[in-house]
């Protein structure tokens, strides 16, 4: 085990030196531990190491990038943010709004795809009216990463708990009776409403914006509502009886979100007589974040197989014993911290187990239903990213399109508006989800 965990700690360490080489990090280490089950350390094969490959998410992720390149050159999310804009009075309400917008945006689209739609009209609307659109950039960025986890689409992270814990698009608005975390995140946006409205409380200057931009194409946001309603109809379909359709229903969701993908650059190739929609397509997909999860996946299995994730679930255990209140603060708050400087997509993927197994272990080893622990680890981690410019993809973009238009950000401009901002979406969320989930 303990040479597993070596393992593990390294993968992380170089993940962390050499973010550029990530994937190929992650999938070295794969390599390492499928070896080291072939050669009988512990019990992993290499059929076993492809099976613990979620094919579902990483479908569902695919097939959603694709929807959402196809989506934002269609032009319909600046239309969107124009119509928004132009009902707004002044220039605190108007960052305030788009800020939201591209939350609502972002419940469905991947984070860093929202602030590249949504970041144009920041500009525009920070030039006319000659403010710094540092804070507006941030303000979009921030607010992108609130909503990620408000879906099971919204986000990477997201992808993987609904995958690992089979909870259906459904399951994030109302689950076993109870509220979801969707109704969490929303709170946590109302909180962070207030700090935003604080924070830009002496722009008000008026706004007078036009609805300018015109959609090119209808059918790309037609996908992207087909998406949602499909997802939610797959929701409500039975197990089959005949085993031989279990991998099309376990692979269902990601079926869904490639077939509509597919059919999307079929029709944009045909309408434009030519390929260029594939190339778009294919250049814009983030293939290193697929090759860094299938690597993940791999490496996770073999920590598990050594024994390592339940190592872990014990140390969370002896610190909280069988305090669930206490665990839940810990893994919320511990999550936030941390993924303020690692990335959040291997942190909740490797969390995952770990949290499942330290569920198992409460009540005396009676164990208690995880979702309280699920729901904590995902709102802490898709926050605590808002807390430093480099914690989330989606800061990093924002910072690197204002830097294409020569503005300068300082660590400050980013904390000013980060800091309190996930403290009060964290605050919010962490305290629903305990009052709903977790007594």
């Amino acid at each position: 085990m303990i040479f597993a965990l070596i393992i593990f700690l390294v993968t992380y360490a170089l993940m962390l030196a050499f973010q550029k080489y990530r994937p190929w990090i992650a999938l070295t280490s794969a390599s390492v531990f499928v070896i080291l089950g072939i050669i009988g350390m512990y019990d992993m094969s290499f059929l076993d190491a492809l099976g613990a490959v979620d094919y579902n998410v990483l479908l569902m992720i695919g097939g959603t990038m694709g929807t959402v390149t196809l989506f934002v050159e269609s032009k319909m999310p600046a239309r969107l943010a124009e119509i928004l804009i132009s009902k707004v009075p002044d220039v605190k309400w108007a960052v305030t709004s788009l800020a939201l917008f591209a939350g609502i945006i972002s419940a469905f689209v991947d984070n860093v795809a929202t602030v590249l739609m949504v970041a144009p009209i920041g500009l525009a609307i920070s030039r006319k009216l000659k403010i710094s659109p540092v804070p507006v950039l941030i303000a979009i960025a921030v607010s992108s990463n609130l909503q990620g986890a408000a879906t099971l689409v919204g986000d990477t992270t997201s992808i993987l708990l609904g995958g690992y814990a089979g909870m259906t698009f459904l399951d994030f608005f109302w689950m076993l009776g109870k509220p979801g975390i969707f109704w969490g995140v929303q709170l946590g946006a109302l909180a962070s409403v207030v700090v935003l409205l604080y924070l830009f409380r002496n722009e008000n200057q008026k706004v007078s914006a036009k609805v300018e931009t015109k959609v090119e194409d209808y059918f790309p946001s037609f996908l992207m509502i087909a998406t949602v309603g499909l997802l939610i109809g797959a929701s409500f379909l039975q197990e089959p009886a005949n085993a031989s359709l279990m991998t099309f229903y376990n692979l269902r969701s990601g079926l869904i979100c490639f077939a509509l993908c597919v059919i999307g650059v079929i029709r944009a190739c045909v309408k434009k007589s030519n390929f260029e929609p594939v190339k778009m397509v294919l250049r814009d997909l983030d293939k290193d974040t697929l090759l860094l999860l299938f690597g993940i996946f791999i490496v996770i299995e073999g920590i598990t197989k050594a024994g390592v994730i339940d190592a872990v679930a014990s140390l969370f255990y002896q610190v909280s014993g069988d305090n669930a209140f206490l665990l839940y603060t810990l893994i919320v708050f511990a999550s936030v911290i941390l993924s303020a400087f690692i990335d959040n997509i291997p942190y909740v993927a490797t969390m995952l187990p770990v949290v499942s197994s330290i569920a198992a272990l409460m009540n005396g080893g009676a164990g208690m239903a995880p979702y309280v622990f699920y729901f904590g680890l995902l709102t802490g981690a898709t926050l605590g990213g808002n807390l430093t410019p480099i914690g989330a993809s989606a800061n990093i973009a924002a910072i690197g399109i204002l830097r294409k238009n020569g503005e300068s950000v300082s660590t400050r401009d980013f904390l000013r508006i980060g800091v309190p901002f996930t403290l009060a979406a964290v605050l919010a969320g962490y305290i629903y989800i305990w009052l709903v989930w977790g007594m």
